[in-house]
């Protein structure tokens, strides 16, 4: 080996055992502040989708290891190496993609497919397909040009899944600039991704280093923004809701239908305008809590004897009833369905524990006035 030769063999060797401590400390701490903010708050709410993040990020501190282990083998095949980063890589992507389902805000084109059962096994397979071969190869010892293509292949697809899911995660939460810089990290990974495949080693830690870093950040900006709306979640506790019912005629001599709703954090006594049919639902909910009868029944679905009375037609009448108020407490279409309509729902109204298409209202009856 000729002295230039020896010189460039010890410069990647410095330049690989740098890289890899950089990337093994980094991503560790990285991966145990997104398990401490789990473990303090998600660990409650029974979210793991953060914690198939936080081992994604284990995974390049794992790939970082290696390589400081490689750096210090001065003898190891170079192949072995690409092997065990693109095993890791697989592993990352995997993890991406398996914390996806737990997203609250999911695009609607793909939420059907990512909130269902078979999701692991359409991400797995791939997986597999693209693992099997590489250890294969790895072992073998033949040329890792395909390796390397598996590797980019499965990340281009998680890149555009995560990249649509990101998107649509800080926009419902009302972050744009966090949005627009999610695309931006998620357009540097797929260059760098795409740029593995020409095999410049010393250009490639510096994407790697680029992209890593960008997205670990964007990782504590999405966890940080969901402890954001857990803060700012304005529906109270049952017992904090007060309700008061009147029914009168309005300077054009029209009968308005008003809900006087007291409770929601930020916000004043809302005086909320209701149609007759949910004027009526709430009204009849409210006088069964205020005289102990309490439930309501359900009409079941595909029910057509007409000899039987049920207190409410369909679930719907819930869902309307529930929107109208959002409606009137926020404005139309400016609140989320599960930042805002679920949880007013859970507080509104309680289902029977045999869940038997009962339901009353969950607001105890001190905190009701019925209309003289």
């Amino acid at each position: 080996m000729s002295p230039e030769q020896e010189l460039q063999a010890l410069l990647e060797s410095q330049l690989l055992s740098f890289f890899g401590w950089w990337q093994l400390a980094v991503c560790l701490f990285a991966f145990c502040g997104l398990m401490g903010i789990w473990w303090h708050i998600g660990r409650k709410q029974e979210d793991f989708g953060q914690v198939w993040l936080a081992l994604s990020v284990l995974c390049w501190s794992v790939s970082g290891g290696v390589e400081v282990w490689f750096s210090q083998q001065p003898g190891a095949a170079t192949y072995v190496l690409d092997g065990w980063r693109s095993i890791l890589s697989l592993f990352n992507s995997l993890f991406i993609l398996f914390a996806l389902p737990w997203f609250r805000y999911l695009p609607k084109r793909i939420e059907p497919v990512v909130k269902s059962g078979y999701w692991r096994i359409i991400v797995g397979l791939p997986f597999l397909f693209s693992l099997l071969p590489t250890i294969r190869k790895m072992w073998s010892g033949q040329s890792m040009g395909v390796i390397s293509e598996l590797d980019v292949y499965y990340a281009i697809l998680t890149l555009g899944f995560l990249g649509y899911v990101l998107w649509e995660s800080f926009a419902k939460r009302r972050l744009r600039i966090l949005a627009w810089l999610s695309l931006v990290c998620v357009l540097v990974t797929l260059i760098a991704q795409l740029y593995k495949l020409t095999g410049s080693y010393i250009d490639m830690n510096l994407f790697s280093a680029i992209f890593k870093t960008s997205l670990i950040m964007i990782f504590f900006a999405l966890a940080l923004s969901w402890v954001k709306e857990l803060a700012e979640n304005v529906i109270p506790e049952s017992a904090q809701i007060y309700l008061a019912f009147e029914r009168k005629k309005n300077e054009a001599g029209k009968v308005e239908n008003l809900v006087y709703l007291n409770g929601i954090r930020g916000k004043n006594q809302q005086s909320i305008r209701l149609s007759p049919a949910a004027f009526d639902l709430f009204l009849a909910f409210a006088k069964r809590q205020k005289t102990g009868e309490g439930w309501m029944e359900i009409r079941p679905k595909g029910e057509t004897r007409s000899s039987k009375q049920y207190d409410i037609r369909d679930y719907n009448e819930i869902r309307r009833l529930t929107q109208a108020l959002l409606d009137g407490i926020f404005g139309k279409g400016r609140w989320a369905r599960e930042l805002h309509e679920i949880p007013l729902r859970g507080t509104l109204f309680e289902v029977a524990p045999s869940r038997d298409r009962r339901i009353r209202l969950r607001i105890p009856s001190e905190n009701i006035e019925l209309p003289l």
